[in-house]
């Protein structure tokens, strides 16, 4: 694990992305109730505490204010211990993470889960893009260090429980306890 900054922290941050519908928020709280780590799910604190510049109606989402999640989230990341669950991964501090984990699903998968949360059909197909193309995993490569980004599959139920174990046993083995 390449340590930095984070020398310091006594557990470890772990950042889950991936294009919508991989399993992110759901891998994300089982895994924070599986260790007892922070969950922290980007999209509903930029809503909570207003941490975006309006809406945009062509992508139906918040347009987020990176600068001010970044701030908002300074110290808490500095005390280990969270879980951070988002779409995108290049503003956050590469002192931040010791893993980053890019949730993966098969395109017909995909297609159902965005479709039963009623995305319109051009937002299913901008994220049905972003997923052949691997957008997320190579946003993943370009901002972090190469040993600490690592892709998951994330089709089934199976699949999450099996990442679940994998991030768990991963955090647990990481914690610096003094």
């Amino acid at each position: 694990m390449a340590q930095g900054d984070n020398d310091m922290r006594k557990k470890p941050n772990i950042l889950i992305t991936g294009t919508p519908g991989t399993g992110k928020t759901t891998t994300a709280s089982a895994l924070a109730e599986a260790t007892q780590f922070r969950h922290i799910n980007i999209g509903d604190l930029v809503k909570e505490k207003n941490l975006h510049d309006g809406w945009d109606d062509q992508f139906d989402c918040y347009i987020i204010n990176e600068d001010l999640v970044c701030d908002e989230l300074e110290d808490i990341m500095e005390e280990g211990g969270n879980i951070v669950d988002y779409h995108g991964c290049d503003f956050f501090p590469e002192r931040w993470f010791d893993q980053v984990v890019v949730l993966q699903t098969d395109n017909s998968v995909l297609y159902d889960r965005l479709s039963k949360r009623g995305y319109s059909e051009t937002k299913i197909s901008n994220n049905m893009e972003c997923e052949i193309f691997q957008v997320l995993l190579e946003e993943a490569k370009e901002s972090y260090p190469e040993g600490i980004v690592v892709a998951l599959r994330s089709d089934s139920i199976d699949d999450i429980t099996n990442n679940i174990a994998t991030l768990t046993h991963w955090l647990t083995t990481r914690q610096n306890v003094p």
